[in-house]
């Protein structure tokens, strides 16, 4: 695991299996790595990612100032929820919203937690799919264009069906709560 977190500092991206789906992944502070993906997903620039976080303090680095209501969506969530929070810091710009806004999950997945850990930041999570086609359920149904665009594929859980994309929450600037996919 060492030589990809020494990947993702150096500004490389990886196709590794997530808590949800396959994603494309990067160091969420680079943008050098962002953009790589963007152009990797042929994905249209106004549209953001969703990145992924070992826990609350790493949370906070980012979102300096959210909602007390957060705590509970997130410790009471029955499956993976992507809360989007406003007024994103310290982020690469390419990931972020026009409005500021970011995607923010908090892991759970083993292999997630020490790729994040052992960067020390948050890591994109994209899904492993050109923009506008059909996400993968499994490693075979990757496109070979995004097996071969990235820098390093974790081969881990290569059989295992994962299409469960998380639940979408957004966050207000006064607590106001938006579902955006259940």
């Amino acid at each position: 695991m060492r030589d990809v977190i020494e990947l993702l500092k150096s500004g490389g991206t990886m196709l590794y299996p997530t808590d949800t789906v396959w994603g494309i992944g990067c160091d969420a502070t680079n943008e050098e790595s962002c953009q790589k993906i963007l152009d990797l997903k042929k994905r249209p620039e106004h549209k953001s990612f969703i990145i992924l976080v070992d826990d609350f303090p790493m949370l906070q680095r980012y979102i300096p100032e959210f909602q007390e209501v957060c705590y509970d969506l997130a410790d009471f969530a029955v499956k993976p929820l992507t809360i989007i929070y406003p007024d994103a810091k310290g982020l690469a710009p390419s990931i972020l919203a026009k409005d500021g806004s970011v995607g923010i999950r908090i892991t759970k997945n083993p292999t997630c937690l020490k790729l994040i850990r052992g960067l020390r930041k948050p890591i994109v999570s994209t899904s492993a799919n050109l923009s506008g086609e059909k996400n993968p359920t499994n490693y075979d149904e990757i496109s070979n264009e995004i097996k071969e665009g990235v820098d390093h594929i974790i081969k881990e859980r290569l059989n295992e069906k994962m299409n469960t994309p998380s639940q979408i929450i957004k966050i207000g600037l006064k607590g106001d709560v938006k579902v955006i996919r259940k």
